[in-house]
Parts: C-alpha cells; sequence; structure tokens
C-alpha cells in the first residue's frame, strides 16, 4: 500500500491532507482517486491508514480510518557522520542508509575531502537534494520517521558532537586489533550510536590522532578496506542485525 509523509499539523481531526509533490504523485503517477486507500505517517512514528475523500489539485483530503505505531523504526538511534565524497556517492548513502534504519546524517569536511562547496546557496542546494533523497527512500522501505540530513560542519565539531554520545564508532583500515565486533558486545537497545566514516581518501593520522583524544572507538573492519560509499551501510547493518533493527 503506498505511503507517505506529511508534518504532524497537516492531521486535524479525523482528517489529513497532502500537498506538495505527493499529490501530483497521487493522482498521475499511482492514479488514486476518491475512495483508495493509502498510508499516512506523520515522521515521528505513526502510521494513519487513510481512505481518500477529496482531490484536488493542489491538495488531498483524507479520513483516517485507523492509528498505529510504526514498527519499523530501529531500537536505537544512529548518527552517520560522513566524510563528503563525489557526487552520485552521497545520494548512494543517503539512500541505503535511510532503507537500514538510520536516524540522521551528517556530511562532514575533512582534510581529504575534495568536495568543494561554493556557497551557502550552493551548500543549501545539495542539503535540500540529500533530504529529498532521503524522504524519497523512507517512503519506499516503510519507515516511520525520515532521517535528518544536517548542513556540513567540521572535523572538529564532528568529534566534538559524537563525545556525548553512547557508542563512537570510526573504521579505520590502518587499525588491526580493536574490532567491530568487541564494540557491539557493549551495544545495547536505546543507545545513541554514532558512526564517522572519511571521505574516499579516507581519514589522515592526525585526524585519527584527534579522535582517539576525544575517545572514539577507532575499529577494524577485517583485512578487507571497504570503499566509502559501503563503510556506513555495512557498520550500520551490523548494529540492526545485533540489535534487533532487522
Amino acid at each position: 500500500m503506498p505511503k507517505f509523509f506529511v508534518e504532524p499539523e497537516k492531521i486535524k481531526g479525523n482528517n489529513i491532507f497532502i500537498h506538495g509533490e505527493d499529490v501530483n504523485h497521487i493522482t498521475k503517477v499511482l492514479r488514486l482517486d476518491q475512495n483508495d486507500i493509502i498510508i499516512i505517517c506523520d515522521g515521528n512514528g505513526k502510521d494513519y491508514t487513510a481512505r481518500i475523500e477529496e482531490v484536488g489539485k493542489k491538495e488531498i483530503k483524507t479520513k483516517i480510518l485507523d492509528s498505529s505505531d510504526s514498527i519499523s523504526e530501529p531500537p536505537v538511534y544512529v548518527t552517520l557522520y560522513q566524510g563528503i565524497p563525489k557526487a552520485g556517492k552521497m545520494e548512494y548513502i543517503i539512500q541505503k542508509t535511510t532503507e537500514l534504519g538510520i536516524g540522521k546524517i551528517v556530511p562532514v569536511i575533512t582534510r581529504r575531502t575534495v568536495v568543494k562547496i561554493e556557497d551557502k546557496k550552493s551548500e543549501q542546494n545539495k542539503v535540500e537534494r540529500w533530504q529529498k533523497i532521503a524522504y524519497e527512500a523512507a517512503k519506499q522501505s516503510n519507515r516511520g520517521k525520515v532521517p535528518h540530513i544536517a548542513y556540513p560542519i567540521n572535523f572538529e565539531e564532528a568529534i566534538k558532537q559524537m563525545s556525548t554520545m553512547d557508542i563512537k564508532l570510526m573504521p579505520y583500515e590502518k587499525e588491526y586489533s580493536n574490532s567491530l565486533k568487541n564494540i557491539l558486545k557493549v551495544c545495547t537497545e536505546g543507545q545513541n550510536i554514532g558512526i564517522f566514516i572519511g571521505p574516499e581518501g579516507g581519514f589522515d593520522d592526525d585526524e585519527v590522532r584527534k579522535s582517539q583524544e576525544a575517545n572514539l572507538n577507532i575499529v577494524s573492519l577485517g583485512p578487507r578496506i571497504l570503499r566509502t560509499e559501503t563503510a556506513g551501510a555495512a557498520v550500520l547493518a551490523i548494529l540492526m542485525y545485533e540489535l534487533g533493527g532487522m
């Protein structure tokens, strides 16, 4: 059954109102009309089964038939701090980690980041596009929440934010003794977990040293070196499996 997200203020009494691009998608792409049933989520983990009552050019009015808590949200909140990669790789990362249950994605500018964001307008356009990709992936994967895509921050701010988290992970190809498997032993439901992934060139030695000083767990993902677009999704999938999110 098709699923759509609305802001909580669009839910008024027994009715939910849909605006924006979803109106065109419902009417022109899916070709749904009055009396068809859809799922609408408030973005906070509540799903509504609703029947289409009125169809306009800019608004669709629906009537709530039933509501329930979404069963698709994981038992932990995971934030991915992602060293900004080139072009479509970031879009791929957002799409796949959204499907796997990520809570938030924070793009990070590290020393080996090669992508240049020229100005505030360019930055805003990128974030808006990334947020739209997260939205579409959340719809497709039946999420109860749309992951938040933050504005880019620098490396120092990233490790500062991570310092408050319950579990702080930084996969690093030159780490050989401390495996992700060891850290999983102390992970439990309800925790706030951060994953820090470097860009294509990885982290430099000084960034790793600063991360160790900030008490991040530098971990190995095994003998194979994973690409930046693979590493975050791989760690997230392992966490979700171990903690009951898959």
